[in-house]
């Protein structure tokens, strides 16, 4: 029996199932704590959909926080072509990974 929500966190959509590890925008919360996602866009359970118009009414993803990180290092670099302007700046962005306890 397929049981999977799609939900919306940090401006993202994520498909998540009960036991998935996902790499979301930071939350607030330490290691070990409970996060529960009310802005469920879709929810199916075996062959029963729903599709929210908004978010689905009534359903609920329970997670927990595994741990607070950062992502790689991505490089940004600007540069304008024949007249020696070359900017390098780096950037990490703040992430959280959590484990889907309940769908």
């Amino acid at each position: 029996m397929v049981k999977f929500a799609i939900i919306k966190t940090g401006g993202k959509q994520y498909r998540v199932a009960a036991g998935d590890k996902v790499k979301v925008e930071k939350l607030a919360g330490e290691a070990g704590e409970r996060v529960v996602f009310d802005n469920v866009l879709l929810a199916v359970d075996g062959e029963k959909v729903d599709i929210g118009m908004s978010t689905v009414t009534g359903a609920k993803v329970e997670a927990k926080v595994l741990r607070q990180m950062r992502d790689e290092k991505k490089i940004i670099f600007r540069y304008h072509a024949k007249t020696r302007y070359r900017k390098k700046k780096g950037h990490r962005q703040p992430l959280t990974e959590i484990e889907i306890v309940k769908v």
